[in-house]
């Protein structure tokens, strides 16, 4: 939209508003070959090729594991037999499962959607190029530190799905268990940010005419899954929060004496747990969806339909969790109504099925290795739902639970997904590399692949009586292990021939054309292979019916978007995209003259994350708030110290940094026309935080109705200090917004004013719950008293650790605001009181509940 100047998309990926040029324009961007780009890189595709290529290593890494884990099991073992003693084998397979879930799947899925959905969106970039590049190193640096775990006494061994009582010091109470449970909460970080970026992306800059309805099929899934993400992740940093503080700090939230403990961590978890699945399965639909249109030369039968589908099946993926507790002490109300739920989400998978079965018929196949792999993953996703429905029902989810029979069918239906986005990696491999791939070898990969799958894990059906997790069986179904572990080093070897195609293509296969797919129709492919640095020479347009690039000159129609989704352009499916330029021979606007590209180069987000890394490092050996003695404990405590200086410098580096995002002129920005990217990406980040104080608020709520909760005595007893907190808490909301009227009227003295009370009262909040606290401990409670007071210290710590997020910010604000910042732009000011203001308000929950209840 016209308000996207490049000096407000600086400020809305936190740089400095001021300064123009850089040494990451045009020739003085590091090229792809040296090694400097890829540190300092923040363009979609680079960003893109870093995630596939990271994600792939996890992939071998938890792949070795799982092979570890198949020699055990080719026959019964007692205890010390095999290669693996009993503790090497819970952590291989905790591991393996953390590792292809986390740091596998959904990585591996949003490289392409990194690579491709700009392209697709008619982008320059994403919203926040910054903001992309830090999502990546946060994800590589907690993948390290979920690597360096192993060295630390061993990894987590309570299984992937992190059970309590088993995920409390009491059961895995090595160092690198608890160095496991942090890397999870880096990398949660790295979700959120991606999240926020992508739907920022998404919804404001869609190319004019590119509506939400006509959005090509992949785009949609990414758009869901970003949605799903959101919430999902959210309520498994609850989780990780409390359980890190019940490792470090002591609190008691999962102990064996938690009225609460066990039940509340499933529930926290498998609220996340479930989405997880359709955030892992939604891209590789996205992906057979643009390969079935492409290699059939249909467009999807029942499109719209389709789209409804998977919005409901989104929507339903957070009412369904509880089918994964039907053991567990739940009435059978409570257990019924979620069978109910489960069968209901598979209708519109049924629907989907068909859907891409009819697009078939419907059209002509062309067998390339890419629609194999989708083809294929159809079949096997098909087979994973079926034996889904076992699970769905309570009676025989009794029977089923626990046992091989929910081993092979989360494989079938996850690796599926796997199995698509193999396919999405060969089909988009020449738009990435400008390199087409050998089809001979991609297609014997699908037949060793194919092969190794099935007899992997459908032999597990049949030995469905194995107990999970355990490397003991009955001797009658070993034949069917060892055919399993046959499968899986046929499966594993399998990707030998990719690795070996594609490295070698990427550098001496035949040259890709533009679109070298006769019926792809989406926009990336009316561009060259490989993509220019800012993807398109010229503007990217819709608004005719059909894909059309404007000249730099050209100025776009007017008329209000805002009305919702209408139009009728085509996107995927229908004709094919080409690379047609609207000519004009009108003369370039004073802004198509005067304003540089955006930037590509900033090595801040890699120091960030590097930061975090050493902050959580550090960290990982606390217990009861302790580190420990002697120079192991002074070295860690040096590690935390020095990265939390690292991470604060870097902050402020990025803040004064003379980065500027993507232009964005015309679109499509439906339903948040008018709105600058800043504030709907605030937005859409305070939504995640709705859910994170919501899983602490929840849990505190569960764990005092399982207590009892007039028996339930609260913490603290004195109401005052909390309606003391309320008071300045509501002034300092108030100072805030007379800061933002100050910026406005460019009144500088007032802003700094403004914003230094809003400091003070900050600072005020901050010592009177100190003084609370300190009152607290000498009554002689602790974070590990007791349940009430691990709820009461780490709920109001969670919101004090917010309210001192928002006092370093108010003060960077105030140090740029006594320097004249803010007057021209008061965007920052204005962001910054959205946080301030939902930090307020969590408080006014917290008060009476806490306090007064």
């Amino acid at each position: 939209m016209t308000d996207a100047s490049p000096e407000r998309d600086a400020a809305a990926d936190g740089g400095h508003e001021v300064a123009r040029g850089g040494d990451d324009h045009g020739h003085d961007f590091p090229g792809t070959g040296s090694i400097k780009r890829w540190f300092v890189t923040t363009n979609h595709k680079d960003v893109g090729i870093l995630y596939v290529v990271t994600s792939l290593f996890f992939l071998v890494l938890g792949g070795v594991l799982a092979w570890l884990m198949r020699v055990q099991l080719l026959a019964p073992r007692a205890l010390g037999e095999g290669i693996l003693a009993p503790v090497a084998y819970n952590q291989a397979v905790s591991a393996h499962g953390l590792l292809m879930v986390f740091w596998f799947l959904s990585p591996f899925a949003f490289g392409f959607a990194n690579y491709v959905v700009p392209l697709q969106l008619g982008a320059k970039d994403l919203a926040f190029p910054r903001l992309n590049a830090l999502s990546y190193w946060l994800y590589l640096f907690s993948g390290i530190l979920f690597g360096v775990s192993f060295f630390q006494g061993g990894t987590f061994s309570g299984g992937w799905t992190m059970y309590a009582p088993l995920n409390v010091p009491t059961f895995t109470p090595d160092v690198g268990a608890s160095t496991a449970v942090l890397a999870l909460v880096l990398f949660v970080a790295s979700v959120t940010v991606s999240s926020v970026n992508f739907l920022t992306t998404m919804h404001r800059m869609r190319a004019e005419g590119l509506t939400l309805r006509n959005l090509p099929l992949f785009s949609w899934t990414i758009l869901l899954t970003a949605w799903m993400m959101l919430f999902a992740f959210a309520a498994l940093l609850a989780a990780l929060l409390v359980l890190s503080s019940d490792r470090l700090l002591g609190t008691t939230y999962f102990a064996m004496e938690s009225p609460a403990g066990a039940l509340l961590w499933t529930h926290l978890f498998w609220f996340f747990g479930h989405p997880e699945v359709y955030i892992v399965f939604f891209p590789a639909l996205g992906v057979m969806a643009e390969v079935f249109q492409t290699f059939t030369g249909r467009r999807i039968v029942g499109r719209k339909w389709f789209i409804l589908a998977m919005v409901l099946v989104a929507i339903q993926s957070f009412a369904v969790w509880m089918h994964h507790m039907f053991l567990t002490s739940i009435n059978l109300q409570v257990k019924t109504l979620f069978m109910i739920t489960t069968i209901g989400i598979s209708l519109p998978f049924d629907l989907m099925v068909f859907a891409l079965i009819y697009t078939m018929l419907k059209g002509k196949i062309r067998f390339t290795t890419p629609f194999l792999f989708v083809f294929g993953a159809l079949l096997l996703f098909i087979i994973g739902g079926i034996t889904g429905v076992f699970l769905g029902a309570v009676v025989l989810d009794y029977e089923f639970r626990g046992t091989y029979w929910v081993v092979a069918h989360f494989h079938y239906v996850m690796v599926g997904g796997v199995t698509a986005l193999v396919g999405g990696l060969y089909y988009w491999f020449p738009k990435m590399t400008g390199r087409m791939y050998d089809e001979f070898l991609g297609k014997l990969h699908f037949a060793v692949y194919f092969v190794g799958f099935n007899l992997l894990y459908f032999p597990l059906f049949v030995a469905w009586e194995t107990p999970r997790r355990v490397f003991d069986y009955a001797p009658e179904l070993a034949p069917w292990h060892q055919l399993a572990t046959v499968g899986g080093f046929v499966l594993g070897l399998s990707f030998l021939i990719m690795f070996y195609n594609l490295f070698k293509s990427a550098f001496v296969g035949d040259p890709a054309p533009d679109n070298p797919w006769e019926y792809a129709t989406t926009a990336e492919w009316a561009v060259p292979s490989p993509p220019p640095l800012e993807n398109f020479d010229g503007t990217p347009t819709y608004r005719d019916g059909h894909l059309e690039f404007l000249d730099a000159g050209e100025v776009a129609p007017s008329e209000d978007r805002s009305s919702g989704p209408t139009g009728a352009a085509v996107s995927d499916g229908g004709v094919t995209a080409s690379a047609t330029t609207a000519v004009s021979s009108a003369l370039p606007t004073a802004e198509a003259t005067e304003v540089e590209g955006p930037s590509h180069a900033s090595i801040w987000p890699f120091v960030l994350s590097a930061g975090a890394f050493l902050v959580l490092l550090g960290l990982s050996p606390l217990q009861d708030a302790a580190f420990p003695e002697g120079m192991v404990g002074a070295a860690y405590a040096t590690t935390a110290v020095a990265g939390g200086v690292v991470t604060l410098g870097s902050l402020v580096a990025m803040g004064l940094e003379p980065f500027h995002g993507p232009v964005f002129e015309e679109g499509e920005a439906w339903p948040f026309a008018g709105i600058d990217n800043g504030k709907v990406g605030m937005w859409i980040f305070l939504a995640s935080d709705v859910v994170l104080f919501g899983g602490f608020i929840g849990a505190y709520v569960f764990t005092r109705v399982a207590f009892g909760w007039t028996g339930w005595e609260p913490i603290p007893s004195d109401p005052i200090p909390g309606l003391v907190n309320t008071y300045i808490l509501l002034t300092s909301s108030f100072t805030v917004v007379l800061a933002l009227v100050a910026a406005e009227k460019q009144h500088k003295w007032g802003l700094v004013t403004s914003l230094g009370a809003t400091f003070v009262l900050g600072i005020g909040f901050l010592v009177n719950k100190g003084l609370e606290w300190q009152h607290l401990f000498h009554e002689g409670l602790w974070l590990s008293t007791n349940v009430r007071a691990s709820t009461f210290f780490l709920t109001t710590g969670l919101h004090a650790a917010h309210v001192i997020a928002g006092l370093v910010v108010a003060l960077y604000l105030t140090a740029r605001a006594w320097r004249g910042a803010y007057l021209e732009d008061s965007r920052s000011v204005e962001y910054f009181g959205l946080y301030w203001h939902f930090v307020d308000i969590v408080w006014l929950f917290l008060f009476p509940l806490f306090y007064i209840l």
